[in-house]
């Protein structure tokens, strides 16, 4: 029996938290192996079926002789990095506020 992967080891970075409509782009261009291994920590810890749908089908087209396309490690921008994309400044502007009609209520001078 085939022993099952760490999640540090498998092919695609942050594998468990990649949307499902991206993973056929995403295993495009991998190995007969390496979609195999996906195969196996998907049976060992998800199991999920569209999943597995997805990678048994891309593993029995790699069997037939499909040859890999693609990137061997595409680039996963939905996945959080802790890093924002664009720095943003502390000193955003926000919309303006208008006091209401009948005053400002942090400001007790004021009638309410």
């Amino acid at each position: 029996m085939n022993e099952v992967p760490l999640h540090k080891d498998l092919p695609l970075p942050d594998y468990d938290h990649l949307p499902v409509g991206t993973l056929p782009s995403r295993i495009s261009g991998l190995e007969e192996a390496e979609v195999a291994q996906l195969v196996t920590y998907e049976k060992a810890h998800g199991n999920r079926l569209p999943i597995m749908q997805i990678l048994e089908k891309r593993l029995h087209d790699l069997q037939g002789g499909t040859v890999p396309r693609g990137p061997h490690t595409p680039s996963t921008p939905e996945v959080n990095t802790g890093t924002p994309d664009t720095p943003q400044t502390a000193s955003v502007p926000g919309p303006p506020i208008n006091p209401p009609s009948q005053g400002d209520p942090t400001n007790p001078a004021q009638p309410r």
